[in-house]
This record gives structure tokens, sequence and C-alpha cells, in this order.
């Protein structure tokens, strides 16, 4: 075995970072597998999806001051739902039909929206200090050297629980067949009976509770701000570009390794050139490196036109 592979192997640090990388990926997943449900459904890429999740955690903060947070947890994804099927009704579906451009322009304006209204009614910050982890005082778990904090494993683990309940709405129910249809063919939809209008705000719903999700797995982490998602937003792209934009499975992967290269690029790069700072341009760097050798992703599927 090389000497470098068994230092890795055998450094405690090195794990940490994998695992704490792993709960990181498993937000810039969330965030990545929202995208991809409104793209499935809709064809539009949502440029707002972030700005969304973090005025639910807002939401969220303004709630915890008065309520229980497992009912506020609850309540932020619903809110989510709400928020996301509105937004369908009145803003994406005038347009459905328009360039793609004019629909990528008003998810655009929507970002805006939402980060102006976060700043007019909560300012520009709340204090990451103020917004509690899944687990209350968020202990420090051991496991072999490796000390991890409780809530990054509660987030791989609420992510997981996540995803297997999306695997079984799209495999085994009425509404989650539908929302597979409409993606596929619209047209033949319409044909055999399924309502594709309710169906593509079941899918902005859907895609609005998993990203205030993440927005709440991740607020404790980082500054509760106006831009808190900003990053995130960027690192759920890259998910979306490496795993493939029609592939959930492939979002999911790719959203989990770049939690992972993401800490261990900023341990282990020179922090006098990289580091610290330049995470972004990292993500950056990546998706302009995949869409270069594998434009479809990692497990997207290459369509072909017949001309």
């Amino acid at each position: 075995m090389p000497l470098l592979t068994q230092f890795f192997l055998a450094d405690s640090v090195f794990w940490q970072l994998v695992i704490s990388g792993l709960a990181t990926g498993s937000v810039y997943a969330l965030l990545a597998l929202a995208i991809v449900l409104v793209y499935r459904t809709t064809r539009v890429v949502n440029l707002a999806q972030g700005e969304m999740a973090m005025f639910c955690t807002f939401v969220a903060w303004s709630l915890l001051h008065r309520f229980d947070y497992w009912l506020v947890f609850v309540i932020t994804v619903l809110i989510g739902a709400v928020m996301g099927a509105l937004l369908e009704r009145t803003l994406i579906r005038p347009v459905e039909k328009a360039n793609p451009l004019v629909i990528l322009v008003v998810t655009l304006a929507l970002f805006s929206v939402f980060n102006g209204g976060a700043i007019f009614l909560w300012g520009k910050t709340t204090g990451g200090a103020l917004f509690p982890t899944v687990v209350p005082g968020n202990p420090v778990v051991k496991m072999d050297g490796v000390r991890i904090g409780a809530h990054s494993l509660a987030i791989m683990g609420i992510t997981v629980v996540v995803m297997a309940l999306l695997y079984l709405f799209f495999r085994y129910t009425k509404p989650g067949l539908a929302l597979r249809a409409v993606a596929d063919s619209p047209e033949a939809s319409r044909l055999v009976g399924i309502r594709v209008a309710q169906m593509l705000m079941l899918g902005w719903a859907l895609s609005a509770a998993v990203g205030a999700l993440a927005g709440i797995l991740i607020a404790p982490l980082i500054s509760t701000s106006a831009p808190l998602m900003l990053g995130v937003l960027i690192f759920a792209l890259a998910a979306v570009v490496v795993g493939g934009l029609d592939s959930a499975p492939g979002v999911v992967l790719a959203g989990l390794m770049l939690g992972v290269s993401q800490n261990l690029y900023l341990r282990y790069t020179p922090g006098e050139y990289l580091g610290s700072g330049t995470e972004l341009l990292f993500a950056l760097v990546l998706i302009l490196a995949v869409l270069l050798v594998r434009p479809q992703g990692l497990l997207g599927s290459r369509r072909v036109k017949r001309v």
C-alpha cells in the first residue's frame, strides 16, 4: 500500500473531515435534489431555490421563540411546500410556455425578492448561535478517535430518511407515479387523465419543502444571515452539474462527494494560495471541468435529437 494512502487511512483528522464532509454534502444533496425535482417536472432551473430555503429558515427562527423545535421543524417544511405551490400557480404557470430565458429571469427575480424580503423583515443577520441544533447542545460523539458533532450525524440520518421517503413516494404512490409521467411527457399524461397542472404544483411544493429542510439543517453550522444559502446553492448547482440534471441519485452522490472534497481541499491545500476563502472557486472550476468532459453529468442521460 502506498505510503500516502497509509497516512490518510491512519489519520483520525482525515476521517473526521470525511464524516463532517458527508454531513455538509448531505445538505448540498438535499438542495440539489430540490432543484432536480423542479426541473424534472417543469424543465425550470430554479435559481431562487436557495433563497426560498433561506426565507423559510428565517421563518423557523422566528417561530422558535414561541414553539417547540420539532413543531417548528414540521411547520416550516409545510410553509415551504405551500410557498412552492403558490409560486408555481401565480408566477411560473403564466409564463410556462414562454422562452426558457424568460422563466430563468423570473426565478432570478424571485431570488432578489426573497433576499430583500428577508433583510427587510429580519435584518442582515440574526446570529448563527441562536439557531438550535437537531440534538440539543450538539454533544460530540467519539468513534475510534474521530470526534463528530451529533448534529452532523443527525443531518446524515435525516437525509437518508428523506431520500428513502422520496424513493417510496415516486415508486409506489399514485401521485408519485403521476409526477414521473408528467416529467416524461406532459402531453401524454393529459391524454390519460392526469391533471398536469396539479402535478406541477406538487413538484414545486415538494421541492420547496426539501429546500426548507436543507435550510433548517445547515443554519446551526453557518451564520444565520441573508446570504445564508448562497454558498450552499452554488455547491448544490455544482452537484446538479456533476451528478446530472435529470438524475436524482446522481446529484445525491455528487453532493456527498462535494462535501467531502470541500473539507479535504480546505485542509490539505496551501493556505497561502488556496485554502479558506476559495472553496466557491473550487466548486466553479469543478462545474467547468465536468461540463467540458461530460456535459450530462456522471449519471445524467444524454439527450439525442432526431434531425
